[in-house]
């Protein structure tokens, strides 16, 4: 099919219970990886960017190299502009070409979140881009707090009315997940995604999903979960592989040990993706 919307894919996944990898990338050859992977598998992928990467690598062509490679891939692909903090972040990753993007208003008062989320999609919508947002904060595995305060957490109820209130496409949750390394093993809060899921009608989102235990994963799945973000595991893939085959003395040119290592790193992304697509769904 080649480059998709964000929603398309989303919505097929939240209407067959599926999950769909979410990827973050930072260069030419953790985007092309991840497309292979999902070629291989026959499934959806996403291939998404940080902005706060931007100073590594420029927002605008991750977007060009993603959709450049999206439009020749024999799998639905879509890209998209993750955590934006800013109206001008996301709003800016339109220009820069992204045909989706997440605005995190989530650290934000819920009022202050609803605005600045309504607005970048109001914004977004002239453009035909699709909006990801965040209701709770999902924090950082590196402070136990971030996935055992339930003050933190998604409401359920509290969620039907931000959905209503901003329009948005797409809902990010706070449930127990958290960014990055974990300290402790999370536990996900699955009486919470059961009742999310059944107070609003958009897809959603479990950010942090690296290192959560495989079963979690599943049983998020099977409560309707669709998009599951990943980045710590895929990149601590790459500098583990990288690692040990430098350490090996396999080679002294660099271009033969690239391309070395994306048969390994492919074979992980597609253990993920059977993961949360375990009948190998597609559209």
């Amino acid at each position: 099919m080649s480059l998709v919307k964000l929603k398309t894919i989303l919505d097929h996944a939240t209407e067959n219970r599926y999950g769909v990898l979410a990827i973050n990338t930072f260069n030419f050859e953790t985007i092309k990886w991840a497309i292979t992977a999902a070629e291989q598998e026959n499934v959806p992928v996403i291939i998404q960017f940080y902005p706060g990467y931007d100073t590594f690598v420029p927002q605008d062509c991750i977007a060009y190299m993603a959709k450049s490679l999206a439009q020749k891939a024999s799998v639905p692909v879509a890209v998209h502009l993750d955590h934006s903090p800013s109206y001008e972040i996301a709003v800016g990753g339109i220009r820069n070409g992204y045909p989706s993007i997440m605005v995190d208003g989530s650290a934000l008062p819920y009022k202050e979140n609803v605005a600045l989320t309504a607005a970048v999609v109001r914004t977004a919508h002239v453009f035909d881009i699709d909006v990801e947002a965040e209701l709770g904060h999902v924090g950082f595995g590196s402070s136990a707090t971030s996935m055992t305060n339930s003050d933190l957490f998604t409401d359920p109820t509290q969620a039907r009315e931000f959905v209503e209130l901003t329009n948005c496409d797409a809902l990010a949750i706070a449930v127990g997940n958290a960014h990055g390394p974990y300290v402790q093993t999370p536990n996900l809060d699955f009486e919470r995604i059961k009742a999310i899921r059944n107070s609003v009608n958009i897809p959603l989102v479990l950010h942090g999903s690296s290192d959560i235990p495989d079963g979690q994963i599943r049983k998020a799945v099977n409560l309707g979960i669709s998009k599951f973000n990943l980045a710590t595991e895929y990149f601590r893939a790459y500098y583990n592989t990288l690692k040990c085959d430098i350490g090996h003395d396999k080679t002294d040119d660099a271009h033969v040990l690239i391309t070395e290592l994306g048969g390994q790193i492919v074979d992980f992304l597609r253990g993920k993706m059977q993961l949360v697509n375990p009948k190998r769904v597609s559209m």
